[in-house]
């Protein structure tokens, strides 16, 4: 159902039933370490490419998500899922690998909850039965392609944020009453903001107003106060990213509590990992939520949740060609059911 300008609610709840995540060897050293369930001693994993390596986490991701509901590939009615290499090659090959019906989606870090959006949307009204939705992002390859190869050594200014090697992916269904599970309530689909910031090592900041809006349009067309969710988290926005968003929103007229307001990107290193400022990509909030952030809930930590992932609509091909960044961020409520509901 639409409500307001731009969010959907759904009335039947679907419901998160298994997430897989798997990362890197710069991961394994993070503070969620103890959330992946896949964690790889080096870059390569075994393939002789970075792309193929990324296609391994999401087929990783995939399997482990599918072992842990106790189902097999033919209960999938669909894949979505995305990735930032060039014609999203990784999320279709892997699609390729566990033939199940495949929506490719390229939402740049936007796209984990671009996913969860549609794939929630699917299932409550009753488009399929289950359906994965994920994304993945690769350190090396990203930056083989946005940046220079990291065997260039290029130093980067303090603006810069690190990229995440993982994938995460989640097994959305519809809502089976009598036990206490993560559920889908609403999703608030952005807009494409363009502020005219054109500094690919700062992403944070060209992806901070398209936040904003969001987060803002989802109070509004949801008509609930911040105090509604435990948690806002945004998906890899930075240190400098944050903080903006937050001066936007305090000057929308928005009273989120500073602890209350979080970052994916600012949740996964170590402060001695020298990833300046913070983590990114299309991997960083998948990671993060279908990780840690459901394990929390699944503890009592957060009953319920916002997470508004961010984008950077951006390609190697529109940076030479001295565009500015094109930015959007995509908005999902997640609840914990009460036993019985």
């Amino acid at each position: 159902m639409l409500k307001g300008q731009q969010s959907w609610v759904f009335p039947n709840r679907p419901m998160i039933l298994a997430s897989g995540v798997s990362g890197g060897p710069f991961e394994a050293n993070g503070k969620l370490a103890d959330d992946f369930d896949i964690l790889h001693e080096d870059l390569w994993m075994g393939m002789d490419s970075y792309e193929k390596a990324q296609t391994v986490l999401l087929e990783e991701a995939i399997t482990t998500t599918l072992e842990k509901a106790k189902m097999d590939k033919e209960q999938i009615e669909f894949l979505f899922a995305g990735d930032l290499i060039n014609q999203i090659t990784p999320s279709s090959f892997a699609a390729r690998t566990v033939q199940i019906p495949y929506f490719g989606l390229f939402g740049a870090c936007s796209t984990s909850m671009e996913g969860l959006a549609l794939a929630s949307f699917v299932v409550n009204y009753k488009g399929a039965r289950n359906v994965l939705t994920g994304a993945s992002s690769h350190n090396a390859a990203t930056e083989k392609q946005f940046r220079y190869p990291t065997e260039y050594g290029g130093q980067k200014p303090p603006t810069a944020q690190w990229t995440v090697t993982g994938a995460g992916i989640a097994l959305v269904t519809q809502n089976v009453p009598g036990k206490q599970h993560p559920v889908t309530t609403s999703a608030t689909i952005g807009k494409v903001i363009d502020m005219g910031l054109s500094d690919p090592y700062n992403m944070g900041g060209a992806m901070a107003p398209a936040a904003a809006d969001t987060i803002t349009a989802h109070f509004r067309d949801m008509e609930l106060d911040p105090s509604h969710y435990d948690l806002i988290i945004t998906g890899d926005l930075g240190r400098i990213g944050q903080e903006t968003t937050f001066e936007l929103l305090t000057k929308n007229g928005l009273n989120i509590e500073r602890k209350q307001f979080q970052d994916c990107g600012l949740l996964l290193y170590k402060d001695d990992q020298p990833v300046q400022a913070g983590a990114s990509g299309a991997g960083c909030s998948a990671v993060v939520l279908y990780g840690h952030l459901l394990n929390q809930m699944k503890k009592g930590v957060y009953k319920r949740i916002l997470v508004v992932a961010t984008g950077a609509l951006l390609s190697p091909l529109s940076f030479q060609q001295k565009e500015s960044i094109p930015c959007i961020a995509h908005a999902v409520s997640i609840e914990m059911n009460e036993v019985g509901g």
